[in-house]
């Protein structure tokens, strides 16, 4: 399914909410929300329920991360250690 796809994009961007994997990838809200607790059931993500408050009304998601993993550093200049 769209489990893989999913998995990637976590490893490459880090922490994110289910909404904005949805949106990223170009699956279904539904089908990333499947995927997310498939691999969470197979340990290979963490994951957490999420309430944003939106002009009063409450939205529910889900935030995940790849359990024991850190995205590489960015490009760039890094500042000097003192």
């Amino acid at each position: 399914m769209h489990h893989e796809k999913v998995l990637q994009h976590l490893k490459k961007h880090g922490q994110l909410l289910d909404s904005e994997i949805a949106q990223a990838v170009g699956i279904k809200l539904a089908d990333v929300r499947t995927s997310i607790a498939t691999l969470a059931e197979l340990g290979e993500i963490a994951q957490c329920s999420v309430t944003r408050f939106e002009k009063g009304k409450p939205i529910e998601q889900i935030q995940c991360r790849v359990r024991g993993f850190s995205p590489p550093a960015a490009p760039g200049r890094k500042s000097a250690a003192k």
